[in-house]
């Protein structure tokens, strides 16, 4: 199984998008930070689950939510058994990746 690791980056985008559901919505705010927990969870047993990006070895999780969701970006090193959550954007958000 493998083992998850945040970068600060990632962490600072948790945080931004349950910062600004809070503002409107308490409960959806708990709810969509289980929703991604959830989501990027099943990494540790499927790490090569999301689709290939365009950055070399990074891909991306889709994290359903409703009809939007969001989308993780991690990279899987298969020699350490690591998976790198890097960043978490909405899928609305426009990427600067």
């Amino acid at each position: 199984m493998a083992r998850l690791e945040y970068a600060q980056n990632a962490l600072i985008d948790i945080r931004r998008l349950i910062d600004f559901l809070i503002e409107s919505d308490d409960i959806a705010a708990s709810e969509t930070f289980e929703i991604i927990d959830d989501g990027i969870q099943i990494l540790k047993r499927h790490p090569n689950i999301g689709r290939l990006t365009s950055l070399v070895n990074k891909r991306e999780l889709i994290i359903s939510r409703s009809r939007t969701g969001y989308i993780a970006l991690y990279e899987f090193n298969q020699l350490t058994g690591v998976v790198a959550i890097l960043a978490i954007k909405h899928q609305r958000e426009q990427s600067n990746n």
